[in-house]
């Protein structure tokens, strides 16, 4: 295509939202008027399912639950006044809190006011909190944040370690829906340890944002601590950023919740548009579907080229992987949908793997993220006439126009600035997207069988490992590892065994190997 025939088709699909100051350039993924018309059933569907989600639909029949995160930001859509009281009051009861703990009204024991925040959670409650606070969290925040967001005992230390000498002004978020997660569960027993190492009343400076009625809530109310924020059934972690789990965090760091939520309904309302041109959420599905044939068969890089926005590809991963990556469609049949996502920033991937998106496997299409303003103050030059944020937008621009030269397909995405009302509509774009796919490609969306899987699975190793250490501690007498193997009823698991007394040896945790670590089947294990 020539440059005359591009800049016509650049022209007849920009998107372009004045009220956000947001454009969606989608000319440079190579469908064409007759692939539009062909899916234009499909989304007209699309469209109808996602207006019954929002009006408050069973859509993950696994669980009974309804899909309601678009009602955060806009409680009047709520199904019923007590739902709709239940956001409103949470969010006034979020700002009230953080209000106090800001003037000092709420305090910890042993200062006069809180400095730090220690957030504990995973996946939904940690990537989207993580994300926000990159972007937005200003320079001088009135608390700086912190992230246990794993079970990794030396990460732990190093978080730890970060607020050592101000354990006693930190404040503890800990979030999990159900309380009996695992990673928040053990981050939260570690955080407590520390705690009371130090002679300090963990409850005194603690928060729990849960479910009500779990686990947690009941911990928290048992042991008084300071309070606790709902996490509501009808909100899945990959999308619960403007529930308390992302509000909290995010207000107690000065960001403006408010503006963030306002940004998500506006960019709600134009995402309700029943038609593919004027939606950009439909936009995106549209791409994501063609370059990937509704099979996912191409991965989606993301570049951001603004330093703060360096979390949203990973923000991306769980929020479009969990979503559509399924074995079964929704009438049961085996289709392995889903849409890979990696990606860092621009124009730092330059430097790294831009060289093969441009001449290595043709696998991918990218998402470009550009931001107009450069900065808060004017810019010097670098050179005659060029500043450095000249260059970032010259080297996107080029990126992008090397890369279709070679076919790869792209989208650019441009907002005006990183602000909370930007940042807020981002992310309501990007749940809007992935909910259109994934009734494009008719796959549940909204559950993540695979996870629980994958819990199940864990749990079943920790069940084993007191197996084995039970018989270890009875027999008393070194034994080889099929032996060991027969006595905990584990025939079969000889390797998993192998790989917990492995880790229980290198911990000192009373396991002792002799033999040849190189040749696991002559070891013999004693306790």
């Amino acid at each position: 295509m020539d440059a005359a025939a591009l800049w016509q088709r650049y022209q007849e699909w920009l998107y372009y939202h004045a009220g956000l100051g947001f454009y969606l350039d989608v000319s440079r993924m190579r469908f064409d008027d007759r692939f539009v018309e062909q899916l234009t059933p499909k989304f007209e569907q699309a469209f109808q399912d996602m207006a019954a989600l929002e009006a408050g639909a069973i859509a993950n029949p696994d669980e009974n639950r309804r899909v309601g995160h678009y009602w955060l930001r806009d409680p009047e859509l709520a199904p019923d006044t007590e739902l709709k009281q239940d956001i409103v009051e949470t969010l006034e009861n979020i700002e009230a809190f953080v209000k106090k703990i800001h003037s000092g009204e709420i305090s910890p024991p042993q200062a006069p006011k809180f400095t730090d925040i220690l957030s504990i959670g995973i996946g939904g409650s940690a990537l989207g909190p993580e994300f926000v606070a990159e972007a937005l969290s200003p320079d001088l925040p009135p608390l700086a944040i912190h992230f246990i967001d794993n079970t990794d005992p030396a990460g732990i230390d190093r978080v730890l370690a970060k607020v050592s000498d101000r354990l006693n002004s930190t404040l503890v978020l800990v979030i999990s829906k159900s309380g009996g997660t695992p990673e928040p569960r053990n981050g939260m027993i570690e955080v407590q340890h520390a705690y009371a190492e130090r002679n300090l009343d963990f409850g005194k400076q603690a928060v729990a944002i849960t479910g009500r009625g779990s686990n947690l809530d009941q911990i928290a109310n048992a042991q008084g601590w300071l309070t606790t924020f709902p996490m509501h059934d009808w909100v899945g972690g990959r999308t619960s950023e403007f529930s308390a789990v992302g509000l909290v965090p995010a207000a107690l760091q000065g960001i403006d919740i408010r503006a963030m939520l306002a940004g998500a309904k506006e960019m709600d309302i134009a995402t309700r548009k029943p038609q593919v041109k004027g939606n950009p959420a439909a936009l995106l599905a549209l791409s994501w579907y063609f370059s990937g044939n509704g099979k996912g068969e191409k991965d989606m890089v993301v570049l951001p080229y603004k330093d703060s926005l360096l979390l949203f590809s990973r923000y991306l991963q769980q929020l479009v992987m969990e979503s559509l990556g399924k074995e079964k469609d929704l009438d049961g049949n085996t289709v392995y949908q889903g849409i890979a996502v990696y990606g860092n920033k621009g124009s730092t991937d330059q430097h790294a793997y831009v060289q093969q998106l441009r001449e290595g496997v043709p696998n991918f299409f990218l998402t470009f993220i550009e931001v107009l303003h450069d900065r808060h103050t004017s810019s010097i030059e670098v050179e005659p006439g060029v500043t450095s944020g000249d260059y970032l937008s010259g080297l996107l621009q080029g990126t992008c126009q090397a890369l279709y030269e070679n076919h790869r397909d792209s989208v650019t995405l441009t907002i005006p600035e990183v602000t909370a009302h930007n940042v807020g509509a981002l992310i309501a774009l990007y749940e809007r997207a992935v909910g259109l796919y994934g009734f494009l490609v008719n796959v549940n969306a909204y559950h993540q069988p695979g996870v629980e899987a994958g819990k199940k699975a864990a749990a079943a190793v920790l069940d084993l490992q007191r197996k084995v250490v039970e018989v270890l501690q009875q027999e008393g007498t070194p034994l080889p590892l099929a032996t060991l193997a027969l006595k905990a009823n584990a025939p079969d698991r000889i390797e998993a065994i192998y790989k917990i007394v492995r880790h229980l040896e290198a911990n000192q945790r009373g396991v002792k190997l002799q033999g040849s670590l190189g040749d696991p089947g002559s070891l013999t294990v004693s306790a």
